[in-house]
């Protein structure tokens, strides 16, 4: 008898589940060796019985079987999410870290949800934390969650040791107050990661220009923040009470005395009582110099010799002001380092703040030592600036930005040449739009010195009435023969087949998404329009991915069978159709017409966001025609939300 289902009477549970449930509570009893010596299928159906610190004990000896520990993850994760949330980790690894991730940070900082209130028994706080530092990449950074952290400091400081030789990304969540004693804390973990460790990459999520000066100090730009300078001038700051001052400039690690000697401090945590009682007398004697920091917190024996520096190269801004952009822009002149950018303002960005950080780029373009590629930000007041970002930065690789048209003062873009018509080196370009209207001349402008795109994404585009999107279409079909990747998301492309089918017929991509760009709108014959779509498409044995999400397919789903007929099926490995309105007796007529056409290769069929609910049975019996050469994405839909109904049926 198969049992899969977990059920919380024992009573109802069958032999085998109940033998699984015993496997779990007594595994340490047990040990490894017992559970190796089972049959494979009987291994595969305990995996999702098993913790999290089982199932990461048993994968390395399971993997040497040719076991797979993936279906436990997975079942960690439905566990986690609800099985209705879509889980689209295709490996192992992928699972596993994504379990780990989420993990790591609700059992570190004590942070408590559905799902570690109902494994609380099975989440051993020093196991789990090891077993997911051991996996995970990226260390969030909380500072008000100082106990934690100042564990680190203590009685976890070999988790430390293990995390400094693991992670590679550092967040920074919330303010740091540097005029705070016990903010050392939170320094002292950022410096053993960013400095002794492997991070090289920074997100930090909160306006904080202070904060942001002493990150990127020392750390690939030479450049010192005054208003850095000044918070360090206004402390008598320092390792010891022996009158050793921190230098203003935090040049401690760097100067020529670097190897003299320090009076070693042996204490390996601060005494919070005493902080308390510094900062209420008004005593600030402490030191935000990473080098000190570390003697402070480090116990020694003897003299040390200074830290390193680490170096940062990519840096994210996630709300990025003025501020923020000023401290920013002394910095990248010398940050030669830094190879990757992300600036991202929740309001449009002042064109001459944008200005700014144009030459601040252009200062650091200058030199052969830059290494910029990546550059992203968000949100532009007006088109214009893409231009004049690229002319600024003439070696960057990968541009995207995200333009919101302010619609009142004035311009500053007097004296700027828009007739530039050198080869740029972009690879690949992401536009996302919010205009009312958008001037699709310095786009195309952009697109046709740009020979060696692969990847092309654009977004809410509005043209004036009476323009057409094929102006954009032709543009890549006779500028950017290189493409590989095409996403036109958010756009009328009702009044466009022929530049569509143009383009589709010179180009070689290999993923391909229309989403939301009303393809069949204006078709007076629908099911003619989307075959002829379909034999273009069937011309590109390049093409892999396919997306025609939010388009309104409905009953004429059915034609896109027709992609795998003939002698020559199309290579599509991913058609993603959700968000069409594909009632279940469509889906019903295109399970039938693709069981005749069969894909040559395993298709996974994004179907999400259709109304299967209306016809259950008929929906099912799709389904089952299906499954046994689609990987299906299914989510529930709700008829009785009519929001969602009206919105997928307009």
């Amino acid at each position: 008898m198969r049992c899969t289902m977990r059920k919380a009477d024992p009573q109802q549970m069958c032999l085998k589940e109940l033998c699984f449930q015993a496997v779990r509570r007594h595994f340490a009893a047990l040990g490894i060796q017992p559970l190796l010596d089972l049959p494979t299928p009987l291994i595969k159906e305990l995996l999702p019985y098993l913790t999290i610190c089982q199932l990461d004990e048993l994968q390395p000896p399971l993997n040497q079987r040719g076991i797979s520990t993936y279906s436990g993850w997975i079942g960690v994760l439905d566990d986690m999410f609800g099985p209705k949330h879509v889980v689209n980790f295709h490996t192992e690894e992928e699972a596993k870290h994504e379990v780990m991730r989420k993990l790591f940070t609700l059992v570190f900082y004590g942070f408590s949800n559905h799902f570690v209130k109902r494994n609380i028994a099975n989440l051993d706080t020093p196991s789990i934390l090891w077993a997911a530092a051991k996996c995970i990449r990226h260390f969030l950074l909380v500072p008000g969650v100082h106990k934690s952290l100042q564990s680190l400091t203590a009685e976890r400081r070999p988790l430390l040791n293990l995390l400094e030789e693991r992670i590679e990304s550092v967040g920074v969540s919330q303010s740091i107050d540097l005029s705070k004693r016990k903010s050392q804390t939170d320094l002292y973990v950022l410096h053993r990661l960013l400095d002794h460790g492997l991070a090289k990459k920074l997100t930090v999520h909160v306006q904080c220009p202070v904060v942001l000066a002493w990150l990127l100090h020392g750390r690939g730009s030479q450049c010192v923040s005054p208003e850095l300078t000044n918070l360090m001038h206004s402390k008598t700051a320092s390792a010891s009470d022996d009158g050793a001052s921190c230098s203003p400039g935090l040049q401690t690690g760097t100067s020529g005395d670097q190897d003299d000697e320090v009076t070693p401090c042996k204490r390996s945590k601060l005494d919070s009582v005493c902080a308390e009682e510094e900062e209420e007398s008004g005593k600030t004697n402490f030191t935000l110099d990473p080098q000190l920091l570390c003697q402070t917190f480090t116990p020694c024996d003897g003299p040390s010799r200074a830290c390193p520096w680490g170096q940062i190269h990519c840096l994210e801004i996630r709300e990025c002001g003025a501020d923020s952009l000023r401290v920013l822009n002394r910095a990248l002149p010398t940050f030669f380092c830094l190879r990757s950018l992300t600036l991202h303002s929740f309001s449009t960005l002042v064109d001459l703040d944008v200005l700014d950080l144009a030459r601040a780029l252009g200062k650091l373009s200058e030199s052969s030592r830059s290494s910029l590629t990546d550059l992203s930000i968000s949100v532009l007041p007006y088109t214009e600036l893409l231009e004049i970002l690229l002319d600024a930065s003439p070696k960057v690789t990968s541009l995207h930005v995200e333009i919101q048209t302010v619609m009142w003062g004035p311009r500053f873009l007097l004296h700027h040449s828009t007739t530039n018509e050198s080869e740029l080196p972009l690879q690949k370009l992401t536009v996302k739009v919010g205009d009312l209207q958008t001037d699709l001349h310095f786009i195309t402008s952009v697109l046709r010195r740009s020979p060696h795109l692969t990847s092309f994404h654009v977004s809410g585009m509005r043209l004036p009435i009476g323009s057409s999107q094929s102006q954009l279409l032709n543009t890549l079909s006779e500028s950017n023969h290189s493409l590989r990747s095409l996403n036109l998301e958010d756009m009328k492309l009702s009044d466009c087949h022929p530049a569509i089918l143009n383009l589709l017929r010179d180009c070689r991509l290999e993923e391909l998404r229309v989403n939301d760009c009303r393809l069949l709108e204006r078709c007076s014959n629908k099911e003619e329009s989307l075959q002829q779509l379909v034999c273009a498409l069937k011309t590109l044995p390049s093409l892999h991915r396919l997306s025609l999400a939010q388009n309104r397919l409905a009953k004429n789903v059915s034609v896109l069978a027709e992609l795998f007929s003939g002698g020559s099926p199309s290579s599509v490995r991913r058609l993603d159709i959700s968000s069409n309105f594909i009632q279940p007796a469509d889906l019903l007529e295109f399970a039938e017409r693709l069981r005749t056409h069969r894909p040559p290769h395993q298709l996974t069929l994004d179907l999400r966001k259709n109304p299967g609910d209306r016809d259950p049975d008929t929906w099912n019996a799709a389904m089952q025609r299906l499954s046994p050469f689609c990987v299906l994405l299914v989510e529930g839909w709700i008829s009785t939300d009519t929001m969602a109904d009206h919105i997928s049926n307009m």
